[in-house]
């Protein structure tokens, strides 16, 4: 679980990235889990996408999909949103909490 210190270090740390996927109208199935699980593991911090013909909100999308890789939800702002994961290998690691 990350503190509201963290939290805003790593919104800051998410504002120049670039987002990665995109929620579509296939709604969250397992490809798209596998793929958000393996670039958490290379960038421990990505941002993704919900497109309105999903048919689901970001919250919801945020949820499902950091619940189903193991990953903090930094924020959810329109569309977009950020998640968060250490990675498991020490050598991967970029991002230091403090």
């Amino acid at each position: 679980m990350i503190n509201s210190k963290q939290r805003a270090m790593l919104r800051a740390l998410a504002n120049p990235i670039e987002t990665i996927f995109q929620v579509g109208k296939g709604g969250i199935g397992g490809q798209l889990l596998t793929q958000v699980d393996e670039a958490l593991e290379k960038r421990e911090l990505i941002k993704l996408r919900v497109l309105e013909s999903s048919g689901i909100t970001a919250k919801d999308a945020a949820q499902e999909i950091a619940n189903g890789v193991s990953a903090e939800v930094v924020q959810v702002i329109g569309s977009r949103f950020v998640l968060f994961r250490e990675s498991a290998n020490e050598k991967n690691r970029q991002i230091r909490l403090k």
